[in-house]
């Protein structure tokens, strides 16, 4: 028999948590949260997102023993703002039971009908700068920090469930020897000088965060337009500077500013911490923020995590200038491999950035939607 029960409470919820622990145990390429991170991503009381957000956390038991988990979410800002009439779920793990899926997913479809909403769409996270997915191609490769792992049979129970595809993703890696200045230098002369740009690099955190207001400021006009955006707050802002920022070599954030000092491109490039994290295997003390400080200082992998520009510098190259900075960056400190995270497979503006470097699609993602 298989029971449903929410976790509330702390221990409640490190158990919700570290259901995958156990699930993944013996799998090479799955990369383990830090507990304490992710405690504090469902503290309401800490994560700004619950300003404009609902959640519920739910495990499944059999014979007293947790067999699956999920999130049951409600993005009000979405809803509201945007009149998408959907419940959302995430952080789903579950054993290859179909039961099992079925009886967490009816908590989901519990939420939106109490709330008169009319599908439901997963899995994804509260905001844009969570994790989204599920993975249905790449199995065999390692994941990363930024990035849900999965089982092959959990996009299989969606579909017998009667789920369909929403929106595909693609996850792409190519090898720094892949790029070729040449592609990227004239432009950037060009660009710099037609429009009066000049880039900004660092050295330290410190002179990297007196302009970060202003990239989320960029980061909330630059991704508008998609169909799936909602805008981060002034106390997301908050959170996630305090989240990410220090997790990020400065020297890999990459901004482009014009003649009035105004932010108009900008980058975010983070170390590769999949060895570390699965070295740390969820815990900071006593040597998991060793390895993570390594890496942070040492990796020689890299994953592009975003890249923002103003719209009415679009279409302008201003990439170049980024392009060129990373290029030298990443010369100096010998990085081998880059990695971009899950992009939305029919944003085709985005993909054509990388149109010369000769990418590989190594994985493949979707969120599954149901009507209720």
């Amino acid at each position: 028999m298989i029971t449903i029960q929410e976790a509330k409470t702390k221990s409640e919820l490190k158990e919700y948590i570290k259901f995958p622990f156990k699930l993944y145990k013996n799998n090479k390429n799955w990369v383990p949260p830090l507990i304490t991170d992710e405690l504090e991503g469902f503290d309401k009381e800490k994560n700004p997102a619950f300003e404009t957000a609902e959640a519920y956390f739910y495990v499944a038991k059999r014979n007293n023993e947790i067999v699956g988990r999920i999130t049951a979410i409600i993005n009000w800002s979405e809803v509201n703002d945007q009149q998408k009439k959907k419940v959302r779920f995430g952080w789903f793990d579950v054993i290859d039971d179909i039961e099992v899926t079925k009886a967490l997913l009816e908590k989901v479809y519990e939420l939106g009908r109490k709330h008169n909403l009319e599908y439901v769409e997963g899995p994804i996270g509260f905001s844009n700068l969570d994790k989204v997915g599920v993975l249905t191609e790449g199995f065999e490769e390692i994941g990363n920090m930024i990035t849900w792992y999965n089982n092959p049979y959990y996009a299989n129970h969606f579909e017998e469930l009667g789920y369909v595809k929403e929106k595909e993703y693609i996850e792409s890696k190519f090898p720094f020897s892949n790029v070729k200045p040449e592609f990227f230098e004239k432009a950037n002369d060009l660009v710099k000088r037609r429009y009066s740009l000049n880039p900004l690099n660092f050295k330290t955190t410190a002179e990297v965060m007196p302009h970060v207001d202003k990239m989320f400021d960029l980061f909330n006009a630059s991704y508008a337009s998609l169909s799936s955006f909602v805008a981060i707050s002034d106390s997301q802002k908050e959170y996630f500077k305090k989240k990410y920022i220090s997790f990020i070599n400065p020297e890999f954030i990459k901004f482009v500013e014009d003649k009035d000092h105004n932010i108009v491109a900008f980058s975010i490039v983070m170390p590769s911490f999949t060895e570390a994290l699965q070295k740390a295997n969820g815990k900071l003390f006593p040597f998991g923020f060793l390895h993570l400080l390594k890496a942070k200082k040492h990796s020689k992998d890299v994953i592009f995590y975003l890249i923002g520009v103003l719209p009415e510098y679009q279409n302008k190259a201003v990439t170049a200038v980024i392009f060129k900075e990373y290029y030298e960056t990443f010369k100096e400190k010998g990085i081998v491999n880059c990695f971009r995270t899950p992009e939305l497979a029919d944003n085709a503006a985005s993909i054509n950035l990388w149109k010369h470097f000769n990418t590989v699609v190594h994985k493949r993602r979707c969120t599954y939607r149901k009507d209720l």
